[in-house]
């Protein structure tokens, strides 16, 4: 299919006024010297609560895992008939490995979403940020969740969640880590749980080169490569460049998964994002490694445009995801 690419991105002014504000509060909390200012990030980061009650046929609810490293989850249940199978996404949130939570409104609101149009129940994991705390410790907490879920969730989760059918998700930071927990998830080998499918929204992946991407977009709404310096310096540990493994997962130091039962894979990609040349690089390494993988292009958008009910792109994403899911388990049901 072929796209046209408009010279700016299509943003309404309203969208492009709330974009510079969160623009202007995430410079604001980073310091020069590396460190988040959490307090000023608490007052401008709105929080939504869980509802048990359902609201728009979906209702929520918030699980401990850990309370020494503040691991939970908040599960997302649409209000649909207990004998009706549905898959489980495990979803991790983007924010630079730094900002934003489950409860944050504007990923409250994606993943209700997701739940009432996937249909699916989504497990929206809370994972600790840097600075405070590095590399691997995300990896470490999402690869957690999953065997936290192996181990209790038959009665932790609804009884028509179904195990057999999970994906792992995620958006920005969060793909980068549900690529991660992938790997570990394969490496595991889970009987009860299997991850059959991948949504990997924007992955945030780098290196030490600089793209024409990022070149180029020099700038751009929301993401800039000053930001994306500030947030790769806080998340990796002293003395590693951004060809380090956990970023440049196809680059010199890459992982080998050929020989991983790696699942099938949905790769996003916006025109007017900076980390665009990275997200196709990720797509290609999936095909050069033996996976199957989907790339879908969203060519007048910009990085994290689905946070953003307002476009119809929210939903066209949206509806992509749903298509994924049911391809990804039309095949398992065929073999």
């Amino acid at each position: 299919m072929t796209h046209h690419q408009c010279t700016k991105p299509s943003i309404p002014w309203k969208t492009r006024i709330h974009i510079s504000l969160i623009s202007t509060v995430t410079d604001a909390v980073c310091r020069s010297d590396g460190t988040v200012n959490r307090r000023l990030l608490r007052l401008l980061d709105f929080t939504a609560p869980p509802n048990p009650k359902p609201t728009n046929s979906v209702s929520s609810s918030d699980t401990t895992i850990d309370a020494s490293r503040n691991l939970w989850f908040r599960l997302f249940s649409p209000s649909l008939p207990s004998n009706l199978l549905l898959p489980v996404v495990i979803f991790f949130h983007g924010g630079g490995f730094s900002f934003l939570s489950p409860d944050s409104k504007a990923y409250d609101a994606i993943c209700r979403r997701f739940a009432r149009k996937l249909p699916a129940f989504i497990v929206s994991v809370n994972y600790r940020l840097a600075p405070e705390h590095i590399y691997p410790s995300q990896y470490d907490d999402g690869f957690d969740v999953l065997r936290f879920l192996k181990d209790n969730g038959a009665t932790i989760l609804p009884e028509n969640a179904d195990l057999s059918r999970c994906f792992l998700a995620g958006d920005s930071a969060g793909a980068n880590l549900a690529h991660h927990v992938a790997v570990r998830a394969c490496r595991a080998g889970f009987q009860r749980l299997k991850v059959i499918g991948l949504v990997s929204i924007q992955p945030f992946f780098g290196g030490e080169e600089r793209t024409e991407a990022e070149m180029q977009l020099v700038g751009s709404l929301l993401v800039s490569v000053p930001r994306l310096d500030w947030f790769w310096k806080s998340f990796l540990p002293n003395g590693s460049n951004r060809d380090h493994e956990a970023v440049n997962v196809s680059g010199p130091n890459a992982e080998d998964i050929a020989g991983l039962d790696f699942p099938k894979t949905m790769v996003v990609v916006s025109g007017f994002d900076p980390l665009k040349d990275w997200q196709r690089r990720y797509y290609e390494w999936l095909k050069a490694s033996g996976k199957e993988a989907t790339l879908m292009e969203h060519p007048n958008m910009i990085h994290a445009f689905y946070i953003f009910p307002e476009l119809p792109e929210t939903s066209q994403l949206i509806m992509q995801v749903k298509d994924f899911i049911i391809n990804c388990c039309s095949k398992l049901q065929q073999n």
